[in-house]
């Protein structure tokens, strides 16, 4: 299933998540302050090493960096994970 670390205040966040619920894509959101240290350090790796940054998302092993809401890119990225 696609995780989605995401903040509860993150307006990308926000949209992202309203996003894949009008697509019907199921999801588990997983707010981030709430995850485990090794958790919080493997989104910070994947998004350059520098700090966390959300939207990540994991799927299969397949991880998308955090990023601006752009609902296209967004598209595009799920359809080559085979989500879409």
């Amino acid at each position: 299933m696609l995780k989605v670390y995401a903040w509860s205040i993150c307006p990308h966040c926000q949209k992202t998540v309203r996003w894949l619920k009008e697509h019907k894509i199921p999801f588990e959101y997983l707010e981030i302050e709430d995850q485990p240290d090794e958790v919080i350090q493997k989104v910070i790796e994947v998004n350059g090493g520098d700090d966390w940054v959300v939207p990540t998302m994991e799927y299969n092993g397949k991880w998308r960096p955090g990023q601006i809401y752009n609902p296209i890119f967004l598209e595009q990225d799920l359809k080559e994970w085979g989500l879409l």
